[in-house]
């Protein structure tokens, strides 16, 4: 299976994860030519190779207008999303209307450069507590952002992994000056982005995460983890701006995995004296302990009576709280462990902008097939929101996503 891997030990950034995947790319300067031709107002992307203690590798710089965004500047935009009453480059529709009306892109690119800005742009709104619609972000700010979205979405689309995999992500410690202040690291739309993502500090002070780089990491990566075995094809290395002890820089690998499969703990216990709607108290209940899967059976007991197995699925790590919920929400005295393994594809979930509002995608692939489902809830919220069925929100929601 194609696999990209992805350390971020050093953090990331919009345009350390472009330099590593650029240099993944059979010819970065053909590459290079194609992101200055896709018609972004005023941007133009340079390369040049840059050494981080003793390590060689590539770094990505952004001109708009043949201004590029200085670190103040870069921290009053990723930083400081606020709320505004004119509109600019900087709010997410004019920022559509350039994408959809302007950039030389396909419609699979169109979506995926959207659905990471979108990301963006709602983590400051939850920040700053305004509307989405009111964000506003310096204009160099708001386009060298589009700029690495996009470079990092068409890299994405051309090196086509089957799974994007990464590690824990450092994002520094300390404190970060922007334009309106002092903020604590990670920043807030950095941290709000990585809610869900495992992440640490580190020894390093200063910021090594950005909140550009969060989205994308957010909107790719479909497993955080060590790196899985695997034979490396093509290694990439994205320098940033600092200087640290440490090498400043993102590394890519791109290969083959084989097909995997993961240890899971099966967990079950039979019941006969807890009444259709007990049992389905404790099933959610289990569900919030962490379990990946519930189920029940019916099953007949001793002295006949009728009787209900209850199984969960988890992991080990939270084995101990599902146990817990399985004591305390059902009347079984002793619950049954099984260790196994499962074969599983890897999974990722994209979030596209359509016309009835944000909708998750699952996608995934691996044992030669590829699969993709949009999420129930999305659906049965845009069946509500406009007085539909089920089945006629579903068409209509993944004719748009298949456009």
């Amino acid at each position: 299976m194609k696999t990209l891997y992805l350390d971020l030990g050093m953090g990331a950034a919009g345009d350390m994860l472009t330099a590593a995947l650029l240099e993944l790319t059979d010819n970065p300067d053909a590459f290079l030519e194609t992101l200055n031709g896709i018609g972004i107002p005023g941007v133009r992307f340079e390369k040049e190779a840059s050494v981080k203690c003793g390590v060689t590798g590539t770094r990505i710089s952004v001109t708009v207008n043949g201004e590029e965004e200085g670190e103040e500047l870069r921290h009053d935009h990723e930083h400081h999303g606020h709320h505004h009453e004119h509109g600019g480059h900087g709010d997410p529709e004019s920022i559509a209307h350039i994408v959809n009306g302007h950039m030389n892109i396909s419609p699979k690119i169109r979506k995926d450069v959207l659905g990471v800005y979108d990301l963006l742009a709602r983590a400051e709104s939850e920040v700053h507590g305004v509307p989405v619609t009111e964000i506003h972000f310096h204009e160099v700010g708001a386009m060298d952002a589009l700029a690495d979205i996009t470079a990092v979405c068409m890299l994405m689309d051309a090196l086509a992994p089957d799974a994007v995999i990464a590690s824990p992500v450092r994002v520094g410690s300390g404190q970060v000056k922007c334009a309106h202040g002092i903020l604590p690291v990670p920043a807030p739309a950095t941290a709000r982005l990585l809610i869900g993502v495992p992440f640490g500090g580190g020894p390093v002070e200063g910021e090594l995460c950005t909140p550009t780089g969060a989205a994308l990491l957010k909107y790719f990566v479909s497993q955080f983890g060590d790196m899985p075995v695997m034979k490396v094809e093509k290694l990439g290395c994205g320098m940033g701006k600092k200087d640290f002890e440490a090498a400043n820089c993102v590394r890519a690998m791109l290969g083959g995995t084989t097909d995997r499969s993961e240890g899971i703990i099966k967990l079950e216990c039979n019941v006969d004296d807890m009444t259709a709607e007990e049992i389905g108290f404790a099933v959610e209940a289990i569900f919030g302990a962490g379990a990946r899967e519930v189920f029940t059976v019916p099953v007949g007991m001793k002295k006949n009576r009728p009787g209900t197995l209850i199984c969960a699925i988890c992991d080990e790590e939270s084995r101990e709280s599902v146990v817990n919920a399985v004591f305390r929400h059902t009347s079984t005295l002793g619950i049954r462990q099984t260790a196994q393994e499962r074969y599983v594809l890897d999974r990722r979930i994209g979030t596209f902008e359509t016309s009835f509002g944000p909708v998750r995608r699952k996608k995934a692939a691996g044992y030669g097939v590829s699969r993709a489902k949009t999420e129930y809830d999305d659906i049965a919220r845009a069946a509500r929101e406009k007085g539909l069925s089920f089945r006629e929100a579903k068409e209509l929601i993944e004719s748009e996503l298949e456009e």
